[in-house]
């Protein structure tokens, strides 16, 4: 097993994986599977100033995480969003864990002190969504403080999205 940088030659298979949880479930507020094109270019945009790594095994890529803009003003230069996806078939072996340690550790090292994950959070579970990202999160660390209410609506059912936050470094 390797963890190494994501390309934009991996928007594939990086694809393939991403599309399962738009068509078939709410982990995602995204209606539509994008293109391979807007997939290429989001794997080069954010590889511009954020790791974006994947998650090897026997040649296979079984998942992803990234970073991406907290939001987007210098003041928060110190902070970012992060999200991980891995394959349907691939839960329950560790690799989440290992993605976001990893991640977390190049994070760190570029300075970022505040991770935030916004996830899709069930007002109440349903075959498209259940707990299991809020859990997982908070195994790792990370604390909710936010909530949003019913704000994402997808297959004909209104969804809530969190925030969850971990702080991996000292505030200067």
């Amino acid at each position: 097993m390797i963890i190494r940088s994501a390309t934009p030659d991996d928007a594939g298979r990086l694809l393939e994986i991403y599309s399962y949880y738009v068509e078939n479930t709410a982990v995602t507020f995204e209606i539509d599977v994008p293109s391979f094109e807007e997939f290429h270019k989001r794997i080069s945009v954010t590889l511009e100033r954020y790791p974006y790594i994947v998650l090897e095994n026997k040649g296979r890529i079984e998942g992803y995480a990234y970073a991406g803009v907290f939001y987007d003003r210098a003041a928060y230069d110190h902070s970012c969003e992060v999200t991980i996806y891995l394959d349907r078939n691939s839960h329950g072996k560790g690799y989440g864990r290992i993605l976001y340690d990893e991640l977390e550790k190049e994070l760190k090292e570029r300075g970022i002190i505040n991770l935030y994950a916004c996830i899709a959070d069930p007002v109440t579970e349903d075959e498209y969504l259940t707990s299991n990202s809020e859990q997982f999160h908070g195994h790792l660390g990370y604390v909710k403080n936010g909530e949003f209410h019913k704000c994402g609506y997808k297959f004909g059912r209104w969804y809530n999205m969190i925030y969850m936050e971990k702080i991996i470094g000292e505030h200067y």
